[in-house]
């Protein structure tokens, strides 16, 4: 989901009060304050934890006759569940209660301040006590993109992103690894991530084409499936057991063909007919809908030059009709902007296309435009009231599918278990997995259990890199953005420090046995990360060029989110082993290359020669790879 640069970014400090701050104010100063919500609840504490919230509500109540509360609803109350704004364009929180919002997001640059798990819950309970507090006290759904891991919140456990897990052909680690995402995110309170993205990207010059799990329908139909499996902890079509906290909703995306578009042009045209476009593109979300999925965003693609958020073809007919699917359909980030120049014209065509909630951001006069505009399309028959009606049900029923009602706060015994060992453990097994060994010339790995290793490049040693975009931020960045383990952290303490030297440039790789060179791509996220070219840059291939003047085997480790031009490298190199961007288990990394794991991973997506290949796929009518779908070497 795209995100806007951020916006100043405002503390929980700053708009939320804290629970001292409140009580020191005396309860009937409630109505004037947004509550801090920092006591995880349980049935029976105390009310003042969420002063705002009448006792019952606070205490959890069973889920109401969706029926008999749709009746009751005012058109202002089901537009306001048909809404979603991000926490970013709220400025006192307040706005949740007096605008009757049914969800509030964290955009990937919407991160609170300090950034800890501690925070994120004030944060969400803080909101939800607003939400309750209404007329209905009908509770909010938050959602965030933990799309490989809770990546917003610094400290969790950040996972391989899909192209690496798409190369461990398991669907018993992607739904492990989403299992353990769902526990990290419900530890913040937060009920939905918008994951996973089960686009079938179709060219490497994508930006997007790591969120992909590969480029094979089948692929991504069964670990789409796992991973919805994972999160949402489906059992005989419901969601985990009614005292299960820690299932959340899942969101199935981009409907419908973003990885298809022509030159993989993010929010371009997908240019196929609807036999290719149902072909490749829907059957994950034929899989998706029978894994149980709670929710499906759609892309701010077109198909043919009709945008997706106005095809009602597809959205209405096709996926509600045909696929059967009962859950809610939500937009992209701020899409309806981005139809035409008419606002209310857009709404108009993406409610009646199937649209149940739609993101309005970035503003809150804007969110009030929309609510406005909604209204006055029902009051005047544009958008007919069932329309209205089957949204609004089709959002509460998930609602109470994932039990809100009766646990609408943070379960803070999932809090204390974000970034645990025994979570790490998990992202470190789906690492090891990922790797796809590409070249293993006269058996240069694993590492021998003798003589001296150089680690050299600058990627080699850090955090933001290893991550990759949709980690503690949109794009990403270099740095140490959270803890984890770095692969020269990790190559240190499998090897010994007396073992292995380390250098940003490869100064004195002569001295070694093997020289293991690090270089990929910088942090990116779409958008930015479209690329016409995808030769290395230029400071990674002047490391190359420097440690191939050494004269010593040289193995090459590719961190980025797609495959890229090897050139002449594939040549200078004994071994060439493509880590894709594996988060913050480095460990993973290490025991491939040690010999502690033996390698398993299958290229998830063909590997092109050069730029004149891009792009590739199996079933091109002239197909020639440097290496093909399913290529993966071990020993």
């Amino acid at each position: 989901m795209p995100k806007r640069p951020a916006q100043a970014d405002r503390s929980a400090a700053a708009f939320l009060p804290t629970r001292r701050a409140f009580l020191a104010a005396g309860a009937g100063a409630g109505a004037a304050l947004l509550p801090a919500c920092l006591a995880h609840h349980r049935p029976g504490s105390s009310v003042a934890d969420h002063a705002d919230v009448p006792a019952a509500r606070a205490a959890g109540t069973p889920p109401p006759d969706i029926e008999g509360l749709l009746a009751q609803m005012t058109l202002d109350e089901k537009i306001g569940q048909m809404t979603q704004i991000d926490k970013n364009a709220l400025t006192t929180g307040r706005e949740v209660h007096d605008l009757l919002v049914g969800s509030v997001l964290s955009g990937a640059d919407s991160l609170p301040r300090p950034n800890e798990p501690a925070t994120w819950v004030e944060m969400y309970d803080a909101y939800q006590s607003q939400a309750l507090s209404t007329r209905l006290g009908i509770p909010l759904v938050y959602g965030v993109d933990a799309v490989h891991g809770h990546g917003g919140v610094k400290g969790a456990t950040i996972f391989p992103h899909h192209i690496g897990l798409g190369c461990t052909r398991s669907p018993e680690v992607v739904q492990a690894a989403a299992r353990v995402t769902a526990r990290e995110v419900g530890g913040t309170g937060i009920d939905w991530t918008f994951g996973p993205c089960i686009a079938v990207p179709r060219d490497e010059r994508w930006g997007r084409t790591y969120e992909g799990f590969g480029e094979s329908p089948d692929l991504v139909e069964s670990l789409g499936a796992a991973a919805i499996r994972g999160f949402q902890e489906i059992g005989n079509g419901t969601a985990a057991g009614a005292g299960d906290t820690s299932a959340i909703m899942a969101c199935a995306k981009h409907f419908l063909g973003d990885g298809g578009t022509a030159a993989g042009r993010d929010r371009g045209d997908t240019q196929v007919s609807e036999e290719e476009l149902r072909r490749i593109h829907l059957p994950g979300y034929v899989a998706a809908v029978k894994a149980g999925v709670a929710t499906v965003m759609v892309s701010f693609s077109s198909w043919n030059g009709q945008p997706m958020h106005g095809n009602r073809h597809m959205i209405t007919d096709v996926l509600k009709g045909e696929l059967g699917f009962p859950g809610f359909v939500v937009t992209d980030w701020a899409a309806i902007d981005l139809m035409s120049p008419d606002y209310g014209k857009d709404i108009e065509v993406a409610i009646n296309a199937g649209i149940d909630m739609v993101m309005v951001p970035t503003r809150v006069d804007r969110c009030r435009e929309f609510i406005r505009k909604l209204k006055a399309a029902v009051t005047e028959g544009r958008v007919p009231q069932a329309r209205i009606d089957d949204a609004v049900r089709r959002i509460l029923k998930q609602k109470a599918r994932f039990g809100l009602w009766q646990r609408p706060f943070t379960d803070k015994a999932l809090t204390a278990a974000i970034g645990s060992a025994a979570h790490r453990a998990v992202a470190r097994d789906a690492v090891r997995k990922s790797l796809v060994v590409l070249k293993n010339q006269g058996g240069a790995l694993p590492i021998k259990p003798a003589g001296r290793v150089h680690l050299c490049g600058f990627r080699a040693d850090d955090m933001g890199v290893q991550c990759g975009g949709w980690s503690v931020g949109w794009r990403g960045r270099r740095g140490a953005i959270t803890p984890g383990t770095t692969i020269r952290q990790a190559l240190t303490e499998a090897l010994g420090a007396a073992r292995l030297d380390f250098s940003k440039d490869g100064a004195g790789a002569e001295r070694a046995d093997l020289v293991v060179a690090v270089v990929g791509e910088d942090p990116y996220a779409e958008g930015s990360g479209d690329r016409a070219d995808l030769a290395l840059n230029k400071e990674d291939r002047a490391l190359i060029d420097t440690v191939r003047r050494a004269g010593k085997p040289l193995v090459v480790l590719l961190l980025s989110g797609r495959p890229l031009i090897l050139g002449d490298i594939l040549d200078s190199a004994q071994a060439v082993v493509a880590a894709w961007l594996p988060g913050t288990e480095g460990g993973g990394v290490a025991d491939v290359l040690t010999g502690v794991f033996k390698p398993t991973g299958k290229l998830s997506c063909s590997w092109p020669r050069d730029m004149a290949g891009v792009p590739v796929n199996v079933g091109d009518p002239t197909y020639a790879p440097l290496f093909p779908y399913g290529h993966g070497l071990s020993w």
